[in-house]
């Protein structure tokens, strides 16, 4: 069963004076991981996570050493069917944007800058705000969090937060399946085409 390193996503926002717009953006992508089979250890300048998928038979494992400290009481995530999203509120408010996400400068091949969420230290004032309506506090001692006992509730959105918006109401019937009333439209739609075909032929 192999382990590999999710790939990460981040952005970040800093103000000097509002707390609110003074954090890290982080997306881990972890598909098909149940919530049951995550847990997270944050720590003001660590996080450590682990997921296991058992449709992918494959166990996702991440240690981050923070470029600065963060607040894990203030902080908050959200977890979806694709990824596992963390609002990092950062410690210092008088701390300018961090040059990088991480302590060590060495780049790593698994970390990516989130252009979606990214905005320059000087447009900030400008950026309309992300909603993180769907995050829930974290708040607390969070050693060693077990992801399966937050599920529907703080920490997660709730219902509908697996980003399964499909349904199968607006699925095409398969093949050899008839809709509902299929034969009778069938037989509605021949009878309407010989109908048309008997008016064509001249007497």
């Amino acid at each position: 069963m192999s382990q590999v390193t999710p790939e990460v996503l981040w952005a970040q926002r800093s103000s000097k004076t509002d707390p609110e717009k003074n954090f890290i953006y982080l997306t881990i992508s972890v598909p098909d991981v149940p919530p049951s089979n995550l847990k997270l250890d944050l720590k003001p300048q660590s996080l450590t996570f682990t997921g296991h998928s058992d449709t992918l038979k494959r166990t996702y494992h991440l240690d981050l050493e923070f470029y600065a400290e963060i607040d894990p009481e203030e902080s908050k995530v959200h977890h979806t069917a694709k990824n596992v999203e963390i609002k990092l509120r950062k410690k210092e408010l008088n701390e300018s944007y961090w040059p990088r996400l991480l302590k060590d400068s060495k780049k790593v091949h698994f970390l990516k800058t989130d252009f979606d969420k990214w905005v320059d230290e000087d447009e900030q004032d400008e950026a309309a705000e992300d909603d993180f309506s769907n995050f829930g506090g974290m708040g607390g001692d969070l050693g060693g969090i077990d992801f399966s006992k937050l599920s529907g509730g703080a920490g997660f959105g709730g219902e509908g937060d697996d980003d399964d918006d499909g349904s199968d109401d607006d699925m095409p019937p398969l093949e050899g399946e008839e809709e509902e009333g299929g034969e009778e439209k069938a037989a509605d739609k021949a009878a309407g085409d010989d109908k048309a075909a008997e008016e064509k032929i001249p007497a």
